[in-house]
């Protein structure tokens, strides 16, 4: 049964595991194993007895031996001899026209192999530089291609806050890094303000991210309204490094500062959003306050809102014209006759003299 033990080569590199068999390692003892690149001396930073076998599905390459003091000092030498080479590489580079930029190198434990990694914004064909490199420095030479990230984890260096770059003295690997974490935290969007020297987005804007995500999802937005006891306030801005949340009174602009935990135990308590005061629990008020409240005027020509339309009024309908008589459908000597008759009829009725009664029978044909 395999014995792992995690073995580290560079300083904040990742950690690679191997079989101790039976070595007896510690943390801190230096072992020499076998890598791609050829023999390597690395440093012990998990002892066997802190790693949980369960978690290692593939098969572990075994380690060789304990370094030796010679080994070590060895190693230090090709360090320097590195240095030297990779000069050479670049010079070699420049010559041929190659656009690329050789960031680092090393050799490995028996001096027979070079390793030089370089940027580059396109592919590049650099099969000849590596058969004349391999010419010029006597060893096997491999180009491997890194990002950014790596180009400066390689180079090391400081950055804006004076402090060694975080990749290069404890970071094993590069996080993922959006523009919406620096929104988040309140940051510049300004790509060029919040880069770092690989020219990437700062990797420690990932650092203090769900902190800031956990406080402002219990806190309310920027520019929203609160109901406090004061009146009605606007959230002017939230200081999350001192965790304080900055409102301003709509009537009298009066500014505070108030606490971050102390609002949230109070909302929805004493203090409390606006949108609740005004859906809630303005519907739930007795009908006695709104009833000395006046009914907003409406314009004129148009009915007030909510207020039910008045029905049109009725419409008369003209008179219907009466018939025409039919005195006036006759003609002018019937009409005569017809008049001569009603008077004889009114007067012979009455037993006045000269009615058809009195008179003789000539009269009355005459009179007809």
């Amino acid at each position: 049964m395999a014995t792992p033990a995690g073995v580290r080569f560079k300083e904040a590199g990742k950690v690679f595991y191997y079989d101790a068999r039976d070595l007896e390692l510690h943390a801190g003892s230096y072992v020499v194993v076998e890598t791609v690149y050829g023999l390597a001396i690395g440093r012990v930073v998990i002892a066997p007895d802190q790693v949980i076998a369960n978690e290692l599905r593939e098969e572990l390459k075994p380690v060789l031996r304990l370094a030796t003091q010679e080994d070590i000092e060895r190693n230090e030498d090709l360090k320097e001899k590195a240095k030297e080479g990779l000069s050479r590489v670049r010079a070699a580079a420049a010559e041929q026209g190659l656009d690329m930029t050789i960031s680092g190198g090393e050799y490995d434990l028996d001096g027979k192999h070079f390793t030089a990694y370089f940027t580059a914004a396109e592919r590049v064909d650099f099969r000849n530089l590596a058969r004349d490199a391999s010419r010029d420095l006597g060893a096997r030479v491999q180009l491997l291609q890194v990002g950014e990230r790596d180009r400066a984890k390689l180079v090391d260096g400081f950055d804006i806050c004076g402090q060694r770059l975080c990749c290069s003295s404890w970071m094993t690997s590069f996080p993922s890094v959006s523009i919406r974490m620096a929104k988040e935290q309140d940051l510049p969007l300004n790509p060029q303000k919040i880069s770092g020297v690989c020219g990437r987005l700062y990797c420690c804007l990932t650092f203090e991210y769900e902190e800031y995500k956990a406080l402002r999802g219990t806190l309310p937005k920027v520019g929203s309204y609160l109901s406090t006891p004061s009146g009605e306030a606007k959230v002017a801005s939230i200081d999350f490094v001192r965790e304080q949340v900055k409102l301003i009174l709509t009537e009298s602009r009066t500014a505070f500062d108030i606490p971050a935990a102390d609002l949230k135990l109070q909302n929805g308590v004493t203090v409390r959003p606006i949108e609740l005061v005004r859906k809630i629990e303005g519907p739930l008020r007795p009908i006695s306050e709104d009833s000395g409240r006046q009914p907003r005027p409406s314009r004129p020509g148009r009915p007030a809102r909510g207020a039910a339309s008045p029905p049109p009024p009725p419409q008369r309908r003209p008179a219907p014209s009466p018939p025409p008589s039919l005195e006036a459908a006759a003609g002018p000597e019937v009409q005569k006759r017809r008049r001569r008759r009603r008077r004889r009829g009114r007067g012979g009725g009455s037993g006045q003299p000269g009615g058809p009664a009195n008179g003789s029978p000539g009269d009355a044909e005459a009179a007809r």
